[in-house]
């Protein structure tokens, strides 16, 4: 089979189309046929091997060749022990526990598949499952958006910001969106009520409170975003530097309780189980998934350079022949 493969950490120049052997399903694994998978911030990180914490599989060199984790295809045979799937079932999975979604073909424990709703492309169900989990946990299991609340995305021009403007909206909240410029007007077709460009302004600094505020991208001192923070209000980190989750974990709880504000990180349930809320609106109509760029397997490298450069408007897939 082919897959997209890397040996050392460092730029999208690293990867290299190579041929595998396919794998054999074990006992409890389902080998699947991969239609789809899409990029996370998560893929970029273990490239490069930063922040620190993207080389926990594997300090010096990475322990898996293949990345790629939100994937959906086809179920291409069972290993023993496996139950509701058969061959030629369409099915999906985060699989960032495992990776090896960059090939043709992937081996997965059954326990984490899912069916791919009647009517859903495999390229919708691809683009879901890491960036509907940070979005459905940021605003409504754990940021717990109401109507008339003012929630703040950082990075809302991004996949988990997609969703999270629009599950924002439904809540009944106003919306301000953070991202680059390339982005403001793509923030505001989600149902975005403000914009705002990071590399204009800070929003930590504007004067203007919220009560939600999801960053995705954190690089500021937590105090920074206690001033941002309306009385009650909800700080929750998502992604950003090493430095600034540090400072959230260990200053956030002391200048966040002054004014009974919340700031911390924001533990996100993964696996496809836990965003059966996010499926179904998106299978209804009333959450869209946006695809920017669809690239080919041999083209994962320029894929990811987009994503890593900051321009991608929603998500970034990778179709399998």
């Amino acid at each position: 089979m082919r897959a997209v493969a890397y040996t050392r950490y460092g730029s999208p120049d690293v990867l290299r189309l190579v041929d595998l052997p396919v794998p054999e399903p074990r006992p409890g694994e389902v080998l699947v046929k991969v239609h789809a998978v899409s990029l996370n911030a998560s893929d970029w990180e273990n490239l490069r091997g930063r922040p620190a914490y993207a080389r926990l599989g594997g300090v010096f060199r990475p322990r898996r060749h293949v990345l790629g984790s939100d994937i959906a295809g086809t179920v291409e045979s069972t290993g023993a022990g496996v139950t509701g799937f058969e061959p030629g079932d369409a099915v999906f999975a985060d699989i960032l526990s495992y990776l090896g979604g960059f090939a043709e073909y992937v081996r997965v424990p059954a326990k984490v598949l899912a069916p791919v709703p009647a009517g859903m492309s495999f390229v919708e169900a691809a683009a879901l499952p890491q960036a509907g989990a940070v979005a459905l946990d940021g605003i409504r299991e754990k940021g717990q958006a109401r109507a008339g609340q003012r929630v703040l995305i950082n990075g809302a021009g991004g996949g988990s910001g997609s969703y999270a403007i629009q599950l924002a909206k439904l809540a009944g909240a106003e919306v301000t969106g953070v991202d680059n410029a390339e982005k403001l007007d793509f923030m505001r077709s989600l149902g975005a009520d403000h914009v705002i460009d990071y590399r204009r302004e800070d929003y930590t600094a504007r004067g203007e409170t919220y009560d939600l505020i999801l960053d995705l991208a954190a690089y500021r001192p937590a105090a920074a975003y206690a001033r941002a923070l309306a009385p009650g209000g909800r700080f929750l980190y998502v992604g950003g530097s090493v430095r600034t989750l540090a400072r959230v974990l260990l200053a956030g709880p002391l200048v966040g309780r002054a004014g009974d504000k919340k700031i911390g990180l924001l533990v996100v349930r993964l696996g496809v189980q836990h965003i059966a809320p996010l499926v179904e609106m998106c299978s209804t109509g009333r959450v869209r998934t946006v695809i920017d760029r669809s690239y080919p397997l041999g083209e994962v490298p320029e894929a990811l350079r987009y994503l890593g450069a900051g321009h991608a408007r929603g998500k970034v897939v990778i179709t399998v022949a």
